[in-house]
C-alpha cells in the first residue's frame, strides 16, 4: 500500500500546480505562523454553495463514531474547509479515535495553513505520545526545515528513517535537509536511497495524505543539477535530461558544470540537451526583457502562494 503524502515547497515558485501547497519565502526570512482563520473568513466560507451541500451530511459530534467523525474531517479538508476539518478531527479524538493519526492530520492542516508553530506543537505532542511514529517525526522535521533549523530537521528525519527504512519520502526529506546544510555527500547518499526506493520521488504527489514531503529549496537550480547527476549515475537518461532542463531554466550554468562529472559529461554532446540549453537561454532572455518593476506598495520579494 503506497503511503500518501502532502507536498510542501519552500522558497520556490512555478514547479507545482495550484492544487499543491507552494509557499515561496524570500531568502533568509524565517517563516512565521499565519494567524488563525478569522470568524468573518469562516462565515464567508460557510455562505458558499459547497458548504450548503456538505453541512446536512455532517455527523453529530455527540453521537457519531470516531471513524465517521474522522471521515467527515477528511471530506472537509479535501473540500477546502480546513478549520472545520480540524474541529471534526478534534471531535473524533474526543470519541476515542486514534490520537497519533488524528494529531498528524491536524498538524499537516496547520502546515497547509502556514501555521508552522501550531503544526510543530501538534507533531511534538504526537512523538511524545508515540515515540515510534515515523510520520510524526518526519512531519516534525518539516516544521524545523521550514524554520531553517536544518540540524534539528536532520535529527527528526533520521528518527523517521530509522523507524521506517523503506520510506522514500523520509530519505528524500533527509537529503533536502543535508542539501540545505551544504553536506552534499550525505545529501547525494540519501537522494540515491530515495530514488532507489521510488524513482519518481521528486515529482509532485497528491495532497491528501499525512506524510509531509518537501520538494523546494533555497537553491533550486543547483538541486536540479544534483538530481540530474544522480539520474545520470543511475543510467536514467530521460530523467537526467529532465533535471538538466529544470536546472538550466532556473539559471544554473549547466554547460559549465557538466564536464566536471564523469557520467554527465557525455550529455554535453547530446543533441536533445544542446537544444534544451539553447531553448532555456532564449526563455531566460525573454523573461529578463519582460520583467517589470513592482508597482507602488508591492514588494519585489513578498511571499507568494501558488
Amino acid at each position: 500500500m503506497r503511503v500518501r503524502s502532502v507536498v510542501f515547497t519552500v522558497a520556490l515558485a512555478g514547479i507545482l500546480p495550484a492544487t499543491s501547497f507552494a509557499a515561496q519565502l524570500p531568502n533568509q526570512q524565517k517563516p512565521k505562523s499565519a494567524p488563525m482563520t478569522s470568524p468573518e473568513e469562516r462565515a464567508a466560507l460557510h455562505d458558499g454553495s459547497d458548504w450548503k451541500l456538505i453541512e446536512p451530511h455532517l455527523p453529530d459530534p455527540q453521537t457519531a463514531s470516531a471513524a465517521r467523525l474522522e471521515m467527515a474531517g477528511d471530506v472537509l479538508r479535501a473540500r477546502r474547509f480546513p478549520e472545520d476539518a480540524l474541529d471534526f478531527y478534534g471531535y473524533a479524538m474526543a470519541r476515542g479515535g486514534n490520537i497519533s493519526v488524528l494529531m498528524n492530520k491536524m498538524g499537516v492542516i496547520r502546515l497547509e495553513l502556514r501555521q508552522n508553530d501550531l503544526a510543530r506543537e501538534m507533531f511534538l505532542r504526537t512523538v511524545k505520545a508515540k515515540k515510534n511514529d515515523a510520520q510524526a517525526w518526519n512531519n516534525l522535521g518539516v516544521t524545523e526545515f521550514a524554520s531553517q533549523k536544518y540540524g534539528s530537521a536532520i535529527a527528526d528525519y533520521k528518527r523517521a528513517a530509522k523507524i521506517d527504512r523503506n520510506s522514500a519520502v523520509f530519505h528524500s526529506n533527509l537529503a533536502m535537509a543535508y542539501f540545505e546544510s551544504k553536506d552534499m555527500e550525505s545529501a547525494r547518499r540519501e537522494f540515491s536511497t530515495a530514488i532507489h526506493l521510488d524513482p519518481g520521488i521528486m515529482q509532485t504527489r497528491d495532497s491528501g495524505g499525512i506524510t509531509a514531503h518537501v520538494l523546494g529549496s533555497q537553491n533550486y537550480p543547483e538541486l536540479c543539477f544534483e538530481m540530474a547527476k544522480l539520474f545520470a549515475h543511475n543510467h536514467s537518461p530521460e530523467q537526467a535530461r529532465l533535471w538538466l532542463a529544470k536546472a538550466s531554466e532556473g539559471g544554473y550554468d549547466v554547460q559549465a558544470h557538466m564536464g566536471e562529472d564523469l557520467f554527465l559529461a557525455p550529455y554535453a554532446k547530446d543533441p536533445e540537451v544542446k537544444m534544451m540549453l539553447a531553448n532555456s537561454a532564449q526563455m531566460r532572455k525573454r523573461a529578463v526583457a519582460t520583467t517589470t518593476t513592482p508597482g507602488l506598495g508591492v514588494s519585489s520579494d513578498a511571499p507568494r502562494i501558488n
